[in-house]
């Protein structure tokens, strides 16, 4: 497989499950044509020409050495000291052809805070009215993006071009798929208390590696003894939004839910409007959506080496069941 072949599956894989749902995502590419269009000559430059096939801002191919991919080096942080690695690898005879990161780099990471608007769909679909999750959010984005915009984004993207490795990230599409694997697994289910749905994570192979590495699902917000009530997943949608989003939840009838991580301010807020809140893990939590995608490369004869923090679990039949 070619890089931009890959590129375009982990797409693929993102918007198969994409929370909004197919139809809203051809519509965001269709908008996203017609904005190309509507642009002077002389201001095409500018746009981002991947935006026509990609709705995911923190997603990119971000170097392509143009060589065949026949092994994959992937783990959760990518920097310059991972990209060095990769090239050492090589030299000792496990040539790396790519490098996958989870988390975003270079303009992905420049430009990651595009993705939080799908927030207040999923808002929305839990009954929150799109006028005011959109209002809720609104500063929440803004302040991600001033914090964002001095970071020297493209150091790793660099050290790959000079060593001639290619190199991609993989956000939103990969945490796409652990919020729909583990909400299906709660639907299914149905968790009667907090101390239930805790016992559940912990039945997933990356939570249960992840507790062995004192990294596990953890209570946050409520007692193991008390009501789940309805369980929602906040995994996907680049990072954590607004702190005023749990009055609205608790308003709509949420009673758990489960993220990979949450801010002080947050936790605040949810003990005041008695959301119950489990913190699922971090890494592990994105390890079960990488390894989603990763499960399809593999099928595909690719070749998958974890690193940097990816507990690898293969849940293709005969696959690698640990890193």
């Amino acid at each position: 497989m070619k890089a931009m072949d890959i590129y375009k599956y982990i797409i693929e894989m993102g918007i198969k499950a994409d929370p909004r749902g197919r139809k809203e995502m051809a519509r965001i590419l269709k908008e996203n044509k017609k904005k190309y269009e509507d642009l002077k000559d002389d201001e095409k430059w500018e746009f981002d020409m991947d935006a026509l096939f990609n709705p995911y801002e923190d997603s990119r191919l971000l170097f392509d050495s143009g060589k065949d991919i026949k092994r994959i080096l992937t783990g959760i942080d990518v920097d310059t000291g991972e990209v060095v690695l990769a090239d050492r690898l090589t030299e000792k005879g496990k040539r790396i052809d790519l490098i996958l990161a989870h988390h975003p780099s270079g303009r992905a990471g420049a430009g990651f805070w595009g993705v939080m608007h799908m927030q207040a769909d999923i808002l929305n679909q839990l009954g929150i009215p799109i006028n005011v999750a959109e209002g809720m959010l609104a500063d929440r984005i803004s302040e991600v993006s001033r914090a964002v915009a001095p970071g020297n984004h493209n150091k790793a993207v660099d050290s790959a071009g000079h060593l001639g490795i290619s190199f991609m990230c993989c956000h939103t599409p990969a945490d796409n798929n652990v919020d729909l694997f583990l909400q299906n697994l709660m639907d299914r289910k149905r968790p009667r208390t907090i101390g239930d749905v805790v016992k559940l994570l912990k039945e997933v192979p990356e939570y249960r590696e992840a507790v062995k590495l004192k990294a596990g699902p953890r209570i946050i917000v409520g007692s193991k003894d008390g009501r789940a009530g309805k369980v929602v997943l906040d995994m996907t949608g680049g990072t954590s939004g607004a702190k005023e989003v749990y009055e609205k939840l608790a308003e709509v009838g949420v009673g758990t839910i489960i993220m990979m991580h949450i801010r002080e301010d947050h936790i605040t807020e949810a003990k005041k409007h008695h959301i119950n809140v489990i913190v699922a893990g971090h890494m592990a939590s994105d390890s079960i959506g990488m390894n989603h995608v990763l499960d399809g490369l593999e099928k595909k004869g690719i070749e998958i080496v974890p690193f940097a923090g990816l507990i690898r679990v293969s849940r293709n039949k005969g696959g690698k069941k640990k890193r």
